[in-house]
């Protein structure tokens, strides 16, 4: 049994499946992660989605206003066991349905170039290659994207 739900930051949940993720950014970020973490503050959130197999946590996403037009997608999970099941898929899909749904047009994000699993994964949902804006302008690591809903 999959059940998709859409909470916020609030959620146990979505907070545990978080603490899994800054985990694992900790060793594929190196020395760059305490500059990432800083902008990965979940309280902003009112946009999450959590997704369960079983009644489980297994995956999680969110989105922020980027700017009156555009979302920024952040905290991308899936616990390993779970990986290459479509559950990724599943969890952008809901987000862009969710921010179009409530008015904005696009969605952007940034992922770490070490990250090779999560840049693949973004080109095959279409998401295009950007330049890097805002705090990641100057960071080597970071490549952004972002998809025209």
């Amino acid at each position: 049994m999959v059940k998709i739900l859409r909470t916020n930051s609030d959620n146990t949940d979505f907070i545990n499946l978080v603490k899994l993720l800054d985990s694992y950014l900790k060793i594929t970020d190196g020395e760059d992660h305490d500059f990432y973490n800083q902008f990965n503050n979940i309280d902003v959130l009112q946009n999450v989605v959590v997704f369960y197999v079983n009644h489980k946590p297994v995956g999680c996403g969110a989105f922020k206003e980027f700017n009156e037009s555009s979302v920024e997608v952040k905290r991308m999970y899936v616990v390993e066991k779970y990986r290459n099941q479509g559950i990724a898929k599943k969890v952008l899909q809901e987000l862009e349905s969710w921010a179009l749904e409530i008015g904005y047009k696009k969605c952007i994000l940034e992922t770490g170039k070490r990250q090779t699993e999560a840049v693949q994964f973004y080109n095959k949902c279409d998401y295009n290659v950007i330049p890097n804006y805002g705090q990641y302008v100057a960071m080597e690591n970071s490549i952004c994207f972002e998809k025209t809903l």
